[in-house]
C-alpha cells in the first residue's frame, strides 16, 4: 500500500474516477482559488502587545488540528479527528475533541485529496460550532499542503476557505521545528495566515518533530479507529 503524497496517510484503493470527476474537481478548485487569502486576516494577535500599544484584539489561544487515520483492513474505512489546544496554558493542554468514523466512498486522487478528505474533517467542524463550544479553533492546522501544492490549492486551502477559519498547511518539511530533529516538516500558507505568521504558530506548538495539533490528532484518530475496530470483531 503506498503512501499518499500529500498527507502521508495511506492511499485507498478504491476505482478510478472519470475524466468528469477530474474536470469537476479542477473546477470547483479553481472557483475556491479566487477566495483564498494568503495574508493575515485573523482578529487575534500572536503575542502581547506592548503598554503603549492599545488593540482589542484577543490573545491567539485555541489552536485546533485535524488529521484522519485509515482502517489496515479496509482503506474505505476512515477516522477523521479535530483536536483543539489550548496555548496558553503551560503543558498545550487537549481541551477539545472529537472524532467522526465514516465509510469514504471518494478514492485518492492525486492534487485531489480536499475532495476526498474535506468533507469528513467540515463535518468535525460544524459539530463544534453548531454545540457552540468554547473551544472553536482561533486557527487551524491541516495534516496536509496548502499552496505548496500542484495546483496551488492543497487540502488546507480548501478546508479554510470552505470553513472560513485561518487555516495552516503542515507537510513533512519547510523548516526545523525543535533543535533535536533530523527531518524538517512542511508549513505552508492555508488561508487567511501569512507565512510568517504560520511559521510562528507551528514554533509556539511544537514539543517534536510535528507540531502538537496535528500530532494529537493523529494520535487520537488511529487509537480510536483501533479501539473501534475491536469493538466491532468482539
Amino acid at each position: 500500500m503506498e503512501k499518499a503524497p500529500e498527507t502521508g496517510i495511506e492511499e485507498s484503493s478504491s476505482p478510478n474516477t472519470s475524466q468528469d470527476d477530474h474536470k469537476q474537481w479542477i473546477e470547483a478548485q479553481d472557483y475556491l482559488k479566487r477566495r483564498l487569502i494568503t495574508e493575515d486576516d485573523f482578529s487575534w494577535k500572536l503575542s502581547e502587545q506592548n503598554e503603549e500599544e492599545e488593540k482589542e484584539e484577543v490573545l491567539l489561544r485555541y489552536v485546533g488540528g485535524v488529521d484522519i487515520s485509515f482502517s489496515k483492513e479496509d482503506t474505505s474505512v476512515a477516522c477523521g479527528t479535530l483536536v483543539v489546544l489550548d496555548i496558553q496554558s503551560q503543558d498545550l493542554r487537549v481541551v477539545y475533541h472529537d472524532y467522526y468514523l465514516v465509510t469514504l466512498t471518494v478514492p485518492y486522487v492525486p492534487g485531489f485529496l480536499a475532495f476526498r478528505e474535506a468533507p469528513v474533517l467540515l463535518e468535525l467542524l460544524e459539530r463544534m460550532k453548531k454545540n457552540a463550544s468554547p473551544f472553536y479553533p482561533q486557527v487551524l492546522m491541516v495534516d496536509g499542503n496548502g499552496i505548496l501544492h500542484p495546483r496551488g490549492f492543497g487540502l488546507a486551502c480548501h478546508l479554510g476557505v470552505l470553513a472560513d477559519l485561518p487555516t495552516i498547511g503542515i507537510g513533512k518539511n519547510a523548516m526545523r521545528s525543535t533543535k533535536g530533529s533530523l527531518k524538517p516538516i512542511f508549513i505552508s500558507v492555508g488561508h487567511r495566515v501569512s507565512l510568517d505568521a504560520a511559521i510562528t504558530i507551528v514554533k509556539m506548538t511544537c514539543k517534536y518533530r510535528v507540531p502538537e495539533p496535528t500530532r494529537q490528532a493523529d494520535i487520537r484518530s488511529r487509537e480510536y479507529l483501533r479501539k473501534h475496530q475491536t469493538g466491532m470483531s468482539e
